[in-house]
C-alpha cells in the first residue's frame, strides 16, 4: 500500500482525464460532492434568482445615485452650484442610446435654461440636481419594460425624487398615488404599499408590490 499511495500534489499532477477515471473507480464520495454542487446550483428556485437580480440592479442604481450626488457636491464646494445636464446621465447603456443627443440645439437650449433657473431662478427646482435623471439612472435601458409618466411634476419641498409619482420613504402618498395604489389593489388583488416610494418598481426585473 506504501507504494501505490501518492502525495496531494503528484495526484494533482496527473493528467485531468486520468484524475477523473481513477476518482471514478475507486472514490465515489470525490464524484458525488461535483455532483451535488451542480444540484445546489440547479436548486435556486425563481424567486432567489429574481431576489438576486433585483439586488444587483438596486447596487447599480445606488452607485449611479452616488456618481451624481458627488458631483454634485464637488461643484457647490467650488463654488459653481451648477453640474452640466449631460454630466448627470451616468448610466452606460442610457450614454450609449443618447450619444451626441445634448450636443443638438434643443438639448443645449434646455440645459441653458435649466441653469438659468437653478442658478438664478426666483423659485425652487424640483427634483434635486442629482436626481434629474434618476428615473434613467435608475433602469437601465435594455430593462425598461414600462413607462409611467405623470401630467405634473411635485412641487412640494422633499417630494420630487426624479421618479414618476414616487417619493421618498417617510413622506405622505399623495392623493394621486394613493389612486394608483387603489387601482393596482383593484385590478390585481396586490396589497396597498405603506410608502411612496417606488424605487423598486424602477429597479425590478417582475412587476409586483410590495
Amino acid at each position: 500500500m506504501a507504494a501505490s499511495a501518492k502525495t496531494l500534489m503528484e495526484f494533482l499532477q496527473q493528467p485531468a482525464a486520468k484524475r477523473i477515471r481513477r476518482e471514478s473507480s475507486s472514490s465515489p464520495p470525490l464524484v458525488r460532492s461535483v455532483s451535488s454542487l451542480d444540484d445546489a446550483s440547479a436548486s435556486i428556485s425563481s424567486e432567489q434568482k429574481l431576489r438576486m437580480n433585483f439586488n444587483k440592479a438596486l447596487a447599480r442604481s445606488k452607485r449611479n445615485l452616488k456618481l451624481c450626488s458627488d458631483k454634485v457636491s464637488k461643484a457647490t464646494d467650488a463654488g459653481i452650484g451648477y453640474v452640466k445636464l449631460e454630466e448627470l446621465l451616468v448610466e452606460e447603456t442610457w450614454l450609449e442610446v443618447l450619444s451626441g443627443e445634448f450636443q443638438k440645439p434643443y438639448a443645449k437650449k434646455l440645459s441653458e435654461f435649466v441653469e438659468n433657473e437653478i442658478c438664478h431662478g426666483s423659485v425652487p427646482v424640483y427634483p434635486p440636481q442629482h436626481l434629474i435623471f434618476n428615473a434613467l439612472n435608475t433602469t437601465p435601458f435594455d430593462q425598461v419594460k414600462a413607462v409611467i409618466i405623470g401630467q405634473d411634476p411635485y412641487h412640494g419641498p422633499g417630494q420630487a425624487m426624479g421618479l414618476s409619482f414616487s417619493v421618498p420613504n417617510g413622506v405622505k402618498v399623495p392623493s394621486s398615488l394613493a389612486n394608483i395604489y387603489k387601482e393596482i389593489q383593484q385590478d390585481v388583488g396586490c396589497s396597498m404599499p405603506s410608502n411612496g416610494n417606488l424605487e423598486k418598481w424602477a429597479v425590478q426585473v417582475t412587476f409586483c408590490i410590495s
